[in-house]
């Protein structure tokens, strides 16, 4: 993907340098799947899977932050993620004036080990996330190097749809379908609300695409392998994928963000035609 000369985005606090300590010595996507295993055992309740999976025994001390310095490889893929969101933030202001609506761009809050949101209390431990409370998308940049050394998904086209992707959920909550489908989500069982975080983990997907397209058209920025590096990454994180990784076998009932086969499929439609009405749910 070519970003070269193009603009940072200036909606992003750098918490970087305060460090609040790293998830036991996993690595990120290390912990995701112990967490899985034991969100898949626990009925779907998140809260359980974190604690019993020990993915915070490591963040104990996250109330002691300590500075630390920044590598140049962290810094070159934290200027990299600015000109992603700076992308999204051109391409969705450019979509919303053609459907008459206004885009307020989400924050991004880059951090290490642990974070405060209006969610509550993050972690590197769950990945990249969304929270809509204050409008922002949670990253520690390490994901991706995780990302490729555990699931092997590299690249940096395989990067920015992990952020449009984020984005995708910034645009459900402008349209009101994040807060229509949780509401209703709180009043179906586990099982039929896993099926509605099905739905919108796909749009989502299918808005990362979405981005992708209109991206190239502005900017022609697209380069041989890119939509493989997307689609490859959009397979490893399966919902099917990530539990057979994790312990041999998948249960369809529990998943929360679709197969490999339907992430590849809902992201591939949006990179092709760009267009939102293919994403109704």
């Amino acid at each position: 993907m070519n970003l070269s000369g193009r603009r940072e985005s200036s909606n992003v606090d750098d918490r970087r340098r305060l460090s609040g300590g790293k998830a036991g010595g996993l690595g990120i996507v290390g912990i995701i799947v112990v967490i899985a295993i034991t969100y898949f055992t626990n009925g779907g309740d998140l809260f359980q899977a974190v604690t019993q999976s020990g993915a915070l025994d490591g963040l104990s001390g996250q109330g002691i932050q300590t500075e630390r310095e920044l590598t140049p490889e962290e810094q070159e893929l934290a200027h990299f993620s600015k000109q992603v969101l700076a992308s999204t933030e051109d391409v969705w202001t450019e979509v919303f004036r053609q459907m008459g609506r206004t885009y307020v761009a989400p924050r991004m809050v880059l951090y290490t080990g642990s974070v405060q949101t209006g969610c509550g209390q993050g972690s590197a431990s769950v990945g990249p996330f969304y929270c809509s409370a204050d409008q922002a998308l949670y990253i520690d940049l390490s994901f991706f190097s995780e990302m490729k050394s555990t699931l092997g998904a590299d690249g940096d086209f395989a990067y920015a749809y992990v952020i449009a992707h984020e984005v995708g959920h910034h645009v459900q909550h402008l349209l009101g379908t994040l807060e229509e489908c949780h509401n209703k989500m709180a009043r179906l069982s586990q099982t039929e609300a896993n099926k509605v975080s099905v739905r919108l983990e796909l749009q989502a997907d299918f808005y990362a695409g979405v981005w992708g397209y209109h991206e190239n058209e502005m900017y022609s920025s697209l380069e041989d392998g890119d939509l493989q590096e997307a689609i490859r990454c959009a397979e490893v994180i399966g919902d099917n994928y990530l539990q057979e990784k994790a312990r041999g076998y998948s249960q369809p009932e529990t998943f929360t963000h679709g197969t490999s086969d339907q992430r590849m499929h809902w992201l591939k439609l949006g990179l092709t035609t760009g267009d939102m009405k293919r994403g109704e749910i």
